[in-house]
């Protein structure tokens, strides 16, 4: 019976583990190499007042299906847990203001709930309502989203609604996104339609794509970041930590990935890290792919997880939390009260903390560009922090206990013309079989988006093995029976 091909995932998130699970079951050998300590990529969690709180993701899109249906396949459906009541705010002309019902990313959709927001002055309101009596804009190719809606609706919806959604994805500028890559809901809209507004109305009164049954937003008790830590589990010895990828090397019959914890050889491998990573390893064998990676920028970003006082707060915090247009004036550009969000959590701290009655809160800081306010060191960023928040919400006196977590280059930009890229660069791995990417730089962001994206790269990669690529090679010293744990 022939061997089975050997394909080495470098990548320990939640893409990397994801495309291992699949390939192991398409019948492929899997080693996983991450260079951290621990897997899970940007889903981590780290206890706060003797509770585990996620320091990255923290929920999962429910109205996609490949990520609860991981859930599910992991045998953890039973831990899924929902936002408690509540809607998000925006912190808009100098007071938390609830986002106007009826609104798509930001969007709005109707002009009466827009208004009665007040999260736009009555000029902005004026002037996003030119969009329904205007003639269509002409949308040629893909455009920065700030340009389009701009021109549509005007300054204010932009940076006020549009702008602070997107930055709690992307901690990007609406005038550097891609409109066709950050939203496409809206982007065959633009092309389509003459109203936008009018437009998203529809799209939201006929419930697809972006009104559905049930919770929006899905965790898991004890943090999202448990969902990579049991797809870990479930691979076992297959997945080696610690451990960082030098080079590739091409060999005739596969690959030879050069690691600082000895050689492996694979028949496949599959870049499921960060873009300028895979930018690197790509370089001398599709340099084509290399620099089209290399052109991905990254933002960095930090939070600051707070345990607080009830009693710190003038009235008890409502809401799941608020955002923060950048023209505010503050540094914090988003608050989450996550025990308001998660319920779990706040019984979670009845249980750790009996009697003290405290509250968990965690706050957002960096955008894309503005860097120098994350050069500062993690007590100042707390102090701003605890600043813009009594600014906003009148909050006085001292956390219990603090937790800052840093992502440096955490968060890919995608830029005008980011879909052309991506298919440039998956065009040219098509040239040089057993090679593949996937992860949050490609197909989205989000946890769903990248679950989705490594099943595709693992069932092409499954499909060149089956068609172009001999079984795999190794002498056992350095190939397919290496793939323990690192210690």
């Amino acid at each position: 019976m022939p061997e089975a091909p050997h394909v080495v995932v470098v990548g320990g998130g939640i893409s990397g583990l994801t495309a291992a699970l699949r390939l192991d079951a398409l019948g492929a050998a899997v080693t996983v190499v991450e260079a951290a300590d621990t897997p899970g990529g940007k889903m981590q969690a780290s206890p706060v007042a003797g509770v585990p709180v996620d320091s990255g993701a923290e929920s999962v899109l429910a109205r996609r299906p490949e990520a609860l249906g991981l859930i599910s396949e992991l045998g953890l459906e039973e831990r899924v847990v929902h936002p408690g009541p509540g809607s998000a705010s925006v912190y808009s002309r100098g007071r938390i203001r609830s986002l106007p019902q009826g609104q798509l990313m930001g969007v709005p959709g109707d002009l009466a709930a827009l208004a009665r927001s007040g999260v736009l002055s009555p000029a902005g309101t004026l002037r996003a309502a030119l969009d329904l009596v205007w003639p269509r804009t002409p949308v040629r190719g893909d455009l920065p989203v700030a340009s389009y809606i701009g021109i549509r609706m005007g300054r204010q919806v932009v940076e006020r609604l549009v702008e602070p959604l997107l930055g709690g994805v992307y901690a990007g500028r609406a005038d550097l996104l891609s409109l066709d890559a950050t939203l496409p809901q809206i982007a065959p809209m633009a092309r389509r339609d003459r109203s936008l507004m009018r437009a998203v109305r529809a799209s939201l009164e006929k419930g697809t794509p972006a009104k559905g049954k049930g919770p929006v937003f899905a965790s898991l008790r004890g943090g999202i970041a448990s969902l990579p830590l049991a797809l870990a589990e479930r691979l076992g010895g297959r997945v080696r930590t610690g451990t960082r990828v030098l080079s590739l090397e091409r060999r005739p019959q596969g690959w030879r990935v050069r690691t600082d914890g000895g050689p492996l050889e694979a028949d496949a491998v599959l870049l499921a890290c960060p873009a300028p990573e895979a930018a690197r390893l790509l370089s001398e064998h599709v340099p084509e792919a290399a620099r089209e990676l290399g052109g991905i920028e990254y933002a960095s970003m930090a939070l600051v997880t707070f345990a607080l006082p009830a009693s710190a707060f003038p009235e008890p915090p409502s809401g799941t939390g608020f955002l923060v247009p950048a023209g505010e004036g503050l540094t914090v550009k988003a608050a989450t009260f996550s025990s308001n969000k998660w319920p779990w959590l706040g019984e979670e701290l009845a249980r750790t903390a009996p009697g003290q009655d405290l509250v968990l809160l965690r706050c957002s800081i960096g955008r894309h560009g503005e860097s120098g306010v994350l050069e500062r060191s993690d007590e100042d960023l707390a102090a701003v922090a605890l600043a813009d928040l009594a600014t906003v919400t009148g909050l006085s006196g001292s956390p219990v206990e603090t937790r800052v977590t840093r992502w440096t280059d955490g968060l890919p930009q995608y830029a005008v013309g980011h879909t052309g890229r991506v298919e440039r660069v998956r065009t040219a791995l098509t040239r040089h079989p057993g090679l593949g990417v996937c992860g949050a730089a490609y197909g989205g962001v989000g946890i769903p988006a990248c679950i989705a994206d490594a099943g595709r790269e693992a069932e092409r990669l499954a499909d060149a093995l089956r068609t172009d690529i001999h079984p795999g090679r190794g002498d056992g010293a350095d190939g397919h029976d290496q793939q323990g744990v690192n210690p």
